[in-house]
């Protein structure tokens, strides 16, 4: 009997401790929800609430569902989670080891949010920062506290800076370390994320070592959208668009306080990097950027790269009357650049400051440093440069340009470098250098611009002496050879066969006497061929220009005695035998003199010779025909506006005027900002594209055209009927202006080539020889 009751006495113990387990763990759990966020403000800073808690005070184990955390003083969430876990080891605080077992956060949504150095959880860190004076002189044991097994599941991570402003999140974010014990100094930490608006993944490993601190990082990133940069960018820019993928693996070391003190290696990429006023309208860009590294580090000064490379770079400068692309977007003298970078030291954070702040720092000790670079290279470069700042636009481009260098090695004498490029739309450029590596005031340089047409350069040939070039070649080479920063330098310029076009009467069109200064400069063979020395140093070269006057006093001498070689033509240089050209300046229809007097004798020789027939192929400048035709018609269209004239009635003296009438005219510009006031349009000529539509500019092209093939056969009489025309080509020529390619099946007599050399005034007397060479290269690349 009496173990009866002992065992029915256990019974009841056991039930009654286990009711008032369950008792205390329901009644707990509420109480804690309630205390929490009761007391949360007063202790946090901050409110909290939950949808529910759990709490087991036997096992140590928490769970909250639904958790919030808010903004201190506000209803904005800083913090949320599906869930947060944790597990306290309950008996190790009897051994006076404070042990977090495991803490996991599950589905968490979080703000940062910056304004200066101020970040919106510094006030957690002031209130909970030691702030007493450190009592030395007694020796304490340290507090064995230990957090393990962190866990962030799914997260999602907003970062925010209002001033920018810069509104970027991350999501997908998985978080796994080992945790920290109170007697090791660092923590491992397996890392993964995806950018939250773009594409790209970030992986990775990591170590934290928090005397130092200092930390060491394995990770691979793939297709990383770097458009978050662009929210950085307005910062310092009045506008503009930026874009790239970044793919890299990297294994680092270094310190978190002193950004040099480190050492990494791997690949890194960039792709697809667009940067310009806006998407589709680039100032520079690139396929891709490779930095292949074997070992960098600034710490013990070496960098071994086993390459770099940057494929089919583009870059694009635009001068418009006011201002340049760069300054339009940076401000002038680059003032937002330098108004960000001012108030970056004043704590305003921006993440494209701090990068080229790095970079910066990282290049200067780059080159104080021993470096090795296996392979430089630039492949399928494309430069472009376009002047709007004149009455009409000039464009050049390099492309596609190549620049190699391999064995770049601080402890070799030298290294050299080759640059080539082809000059859009003819042209080609060679540039060799020789530099040492250890001190940049040595180096050799070899350089060639070739078959350049000098009608290219008719939009300030003409702004500034009012007459065009429609004929020659320029040529510069020449050689640099710098020791110690002392320059010696040799540069011999030649312009084969310079001829200028009839004068350009046009207001906005400075007038020179350019015929006149052409006879002085120009050689008796008909060059301008100097030799132009260059001495001093490299931060004052001096250029020894005696020799070119001293040549151009020759020339006043020596051309009389050779003006019968320039009257009496012995030799045809360039080859005519089949094909006949003859030059439409922009929007002329009707022949000039010589152009009539060989038409007039293409008409004889038709009518002379039944079986005869000539082909026309008109090629067309198209470019700068449809940019000639577009000023016209906006400045008649605005004088028709504005002067109440009648399209009907519009004589030739007002077709004249209009013609005169400078594109840069104050009141045609203001009229046109009135018309299309539009502040990303920067140009006379993008404005006027806007004013005026691109039907009326077809039509007047086809206009053109039929009246220039019209005003041609008009000659021919009874015999047009055998002047074929062929379909219009658009292509961009040699001299700068639209012409007639004319065919004859057979042999030409000789009186109408004599008539077609007249017409071209070629020459070829005696002096000229000494430039055979170069001018058939001409006669080819015109062909």
């Amino acid at each position: 009997m009496i173990k009866g009751k002992i065992k029915k006495a256990l019974v009841i113990t056991a039930i009654t401790l286990v009711t008032a387990v369950v008792v205390i763990i329901a009644c707990i759990s509420p109480i804690a929800k309630y205390l929490i966020e009761k007391n949360s403000v007063k202790y946090l800073g901050r409110q909290i609430k939950m949808q529910w808690l759990y709490l087991n005070p036997f096992t140590g184990y928490l769970h909250i569902g639904k958790l919030k955390v808010y903004e201190a003083n506000s209803d904005t969430l800083f913090l949320s989670a599906d869930g947060l876990s944790a597990k306290y080891e309950i008996f190790k605080t009897f051994k006076k080891t404070y042990e977090i077992s495991s803490v996991s956060l599950d589905r968490p949504v979080g703000y940062i949010i910056q304004n200066r150095e101020v970040l919106n959880f510094s006030d957690i860190i002031e209130r909970f920062r030691h702030k007493g004076v450190k009592d030395t002189s007694i020796h304490k044991e340290p507090v064995h506290f230990n957090i393990l097994n962190i866990k962030v599941t799914n997260g999602e991570f907003h970062y925010i800076a209002p001033r920018i402003p810069v509104n970027y999140f991350i999501k997908n974010v998985n978080i796994e370390s080992t945790g920290k014990w109170w007697n090791v100094d660092s923590m491992l930490i397996k890392f993964a994320l995806q950018s939250g608006p773009g594409t790209g993944d970030i992986k990775g490993i990591g170590a934290i070592a928090f005397e130092g601190p200092r930390y060491s990082l394995e990770t691979n990133i793939t297709n990383f959208d770097l458009s978050l940069l662009e929210q950085y960018l307005h910062d310092l820019a009045n506008y503009g668009h930026l874009e790239a993928l970044l793919n890299a693996n990297l294994k680092a070391v270094g310190s978190f306080t002193d950004g040099l003190d480190m050492e990494a290696s791997g690949h890194i990429e960039v792709s697809q990097f667009h940067f310009g006023k806006k998407a589709g309208d680039d100032f520079a860009s690139f396929d891709k950027m490779v930095l292949n590294a074997k070992k960098i580090s600034p710490k013990t000064s070496k960098y071994l790269i086993d390459s770099i490379m940057l494929g089919h770079p583009f870059f694009k400068y635009e001068r418009y009357d006011y201002l340049n692309n760069i300054e339009r977007m940076f401000g002038e003298n680059g003032a937002r650049i330098k108004q960000a970078d001012a108030e970056s030291k004043e704590g305003k954070f921006n993440l494209i400051i701090e990068i080229a702040k790095y970079v910066k720092k990282l290049g200067q000790d780059f080159l104080r440093s021993y470096y090795k670079v296996d392979r430089l290279a630039i492949y399928n470069a494309d430069i472009k440069f376009n002047d709007y700042s004149l009455r009409d636009k000039f464009s050049i481009q390099a492309s596609p340009l190549s620049l190699i260098a391999d064995s770049i090695d601080k402890s070799n004498e030298r290294f050299t470098a080759r640059l080539s490029s082809s000059v859009k739309p003819y042209g080609n450029i060679g540039v060799n250098l020789s530099l040492d590596p250890n001190d940049y005031g040595y180096f050799d340089l070899r350089y060639k611009i070739l078959k350049v047409p000098v009608s290219m350069f008719n939009p300030y040939v003409v702004s500034y002496t009012s007459f065009p070039l429609d004929r020659g070649t320029l040529e510069f080479t020449g050689y640099m050879t710098v020791e110690d920063s002392v320059i010696k330098s040799e540069n011999h310029l030649l312009i084969i066969d310079p001829r200028l076009g009839p004068r350009i009467r046009k207001k906005d069109a400075t007038w020179i006497p350019l015929p006149l200064i052409m006879s002085f400069v120009r050689s008796p063979g008909s060059a301008i061929d100097y030799q132009i020395p260059i001495e001093g140093n490299l931060s004052k070269p001096h250029f020894k220009i005696w020799g070119a006057i001293g040549q151009v006093v020759r020339n006043i001498f020596v051309k009389p005695p050779s003006t019968p070689y320039l009257i009496h033509v012995k030799e045809v240089e360039q080859d005519v035998e089949k094909s006949l050209k003859l030059t439409w300046q922009m929007g002329q229809t009707e022949p000039r003199p010589l152009q009539e007097k060989f038409i007039k004798r293409m008409a004889v020789f038709l009518n002379d010779n039944a079986d005869a027939v000539i082909t026309v192929s008109p090629m067309l400048y198209t470019d700068k025909e449809k940019e000639n035709i577009l000023l016209f018609e906006a400045k008649k269209k605005y004088m028709m506006l504005t002067h109440k004239l009648s399209i009907k009635n519009l004589s030739e003296e007002d077709s004249l005027m209009i013609d005169k009438m400078s594109v840069k005219d104050s009141m045609f510009v203001r009229y046109l900002d009135k018309v299309v006031p539009d502040t990303m349009i920067f140009t006379v000529q993008e404005k006027c594209g806007v004013f005026v539509s691109k039907g009326i500019i077809a039509a007047r092209l086809e206009q053109l055209l039929k009246t220039r093939e019209t005003i041609f056969k008009s000659y021919f009489g009874q015999a047009a009927s055998r002047v074929k025309f062929g379909k219009t080509e658009s292509e961009v020529p040699f001299n700068g202006f639209s012409y007639y390619k004319i065919d004859y099946n057979g042999v030409l007599p000789m009186h109408l080539i004599k008539a077609y050399h007249q017409m071209e005034q070629l020459n070829d007397e005696a002096p000229r020889k000494k430039y055979l060479k170069e001018r058939k290269a001409e006669a080819a690349v015109a062909r």
